[in-house]
This record gives structure tokens, sequence and C-alpha cells, in this order.
């Protein structure tokens, strides 16, 4: 009688007795994975061309202005004007980034599983969306110490801009949390990756033509105060008028801002209402 050949291994699932993070630990490993696949990392080569170019991009005004501080002992580069010079580049990588922390998901209908437990969909917005504004603010932040040190570095017959430095990091943090509210909303209701890019760029030349239409329009009608809000369409416009507000410093148009705490107001509204969207798609997506 001829012996059995065959043998049968215990392959099964082993069992895991390290520590159990929990909810937490979940939605910080959701933020980190998300905060990394904006810029490529952990992804195919192709996926980091695009943001590296476009923070490459933004550093070169800052080492240009380090260079002419040093020849030519001049001023460096307005803290709180650099998002509003910049603003093509900030907007292009949003278009670009923002479909990659939502789209996925939604075309492959996995939000169920993330949501299975123990992450909420509070957790899953709040990690994608801290993601988006961590990016952003690296992309924003980074060239404008980067321009402080050599500023503080070189001897300028000049005292140190530090309250203008301080004032362009404030502002960059409200740019990032508003930019970031509406990218993830408009690129959340499509799971198509292009048209995600596509609505996010539309609607920031939408409101890059409509508020300096409006401004134009208003103007020449000698409306000044509506000629100022009409700016404020833009969201980086309005993001300076909150600075300018907040930090008596110069308008980055050179023309009068709306003054009180309506700029503000205006930002804190347009990112609830653009969360309330995100939270509303995501409890539609999971019920699908």
């Amino acid at each position: 009688m001829s012996q059995p050949t065959g043998v049968i291994h215990d392959i099964g699932y082993r069992h895991y007795d390290g520590p159990r993070l929990g909810r937490g630990g979940a939605a910080v490993a959701l933020w980190v994975y998300s905060l990394r696949g904006t810029f490529g990392l952990g992804r195919t080569f192709k996926s980091k061309i695009m943001p590296f170019l476009l923070f490459g991009a933004m550093m070169l005004p800052a080492v240009v202005s380090i260079a002419i501080m040093a020849l030519l002992k001049q001023a460096p580069l307005s803290y709180t004007d650099y998002a509003v010079f910049m603003q093509a580049v900030i907007a292009i990588f949003l278009a670009a980034q923002a479909p990659v922390l939502v789209a996925p998901d939604l075309r492959h209908r996995v939000i169920p599983l993330y949501l299975s437990r123990p992450v909420t969909i509070i957790d899953y917005i709040g990690a994608k969306l801290a993601a988006m504004i961590a990016a952003l603010l690296i992309l924003m932040v980074v060239p404008l110490t980067l321009q402080f040190v050599g500023e503080m570095l070189i001897d300028l017959p000049m005292p140190l801009h530090t309250h203008e430095y301080l004032a362009g990091l404030a502002g960059s943090l409200i740019n990032a949390v508003l930019l970031a509210s509406i990218g993830l909303t408009l690129a959340s209701f499509t799971p198509r990756r292009g048209l995600g890019v596509a609505s996010v760029i539309a609607f920031y030349m939408f409101t890059l033509a409509a508020s300096t239409v409006l401004f134009g329009v208003f103007t020449s009608e000698g409306h000044t105060e509506a000629a100022g809000w009409g700016f404020m369409l833009n969201p980086f416009f309005l993001v300076n008028a909150v600075q300018v507000n907040l930090f008596g410093t110069p308008s980055t148009s050179g023309e009068p801002v709306p003054g009180g705490a309506g700029p503000a107001l205006v930002v804190v509204a347009v990112v609830l209402l653009a969360l309330a969207a995100l939270y509303a798609r995501y409890r539609k997506a999971l019920a699908a």
C-alpha cells in the first residue's frame, strides 16, 4: 500500500499580540498615508514628478529673493504677498492632488471598508482634510521660512521683517484650510481623477476671472466698496484681505480691502459650507 505523499501545512492567520491603537491610531495612519500620497511617496516615479516640480516652482522665488538680498542688499519678496503671486502654482497643486486623496476610494467603492470599524466618517474626512492642509502648508511655508532664514543670515541695512513673516505663516494656514476644503469637496463629486482635476481648475479660473471683472466694473462705476468685495471672490485675495485686517499688512493689489470681520466671516462660512457638502457626499457614498 502506497504512503501518502501530500503534506498539509498550517498557514492560517497569525495572532497579533501587540498594542491596539484603536480609532485614533487608524485615523493617524490614514492621515500619514494620504499626506505621503499627495507628494507621490510610496507610489511610482511618475506620481512624484508633478508635486515635486510644483514644489520646486514654489521655492524658486525664495531662492531668487535670497540671491537679490545677498548681492544687492534689497528687501526680500513680501511674505504676505507670496501666496497671491504664486497662486497659479498652488491652484495646480491643489487640482492635481486633491483627486488623489478622494477619487480612488470612491471609484473602487471601498469607503464601507474604511468605515467598518473603528474609523467613522468624521475620522475619514478629517484625515483626508488634514493631509491636504499639511501638503499645502508644506508647499507655502517652506519657501517663506527659507527666505526668512536667508534674511537673518544676510546683513541687510534694515530690520528683519519678522512681523510680515509671521503674518505670512498665518495667511498660509488660512489659505491651506480654505483651499483644502474647497478642493476636496469639488474633487469628491466625481470618482474620476481627470474630472476632479478639471473641476478644481475650472473653479479657480472662474473665480480669478470673475473677481477681476467685478472689480473693474464696480471701480469704473465709482463703487469702491463693492469693488473691494468683488475682488474677494478669488480665495487668495480673500485670505489676503483677512491678513490685512488681522495684521495691518499692505494689500497685495494696492487697493483698499473690506474692513472689519467681514472677510474672516466669509472664509469661515465657505469652509463650513464645503465641509457640510463633503460630509453629505460621503454619507451618500456609504449608503450606495
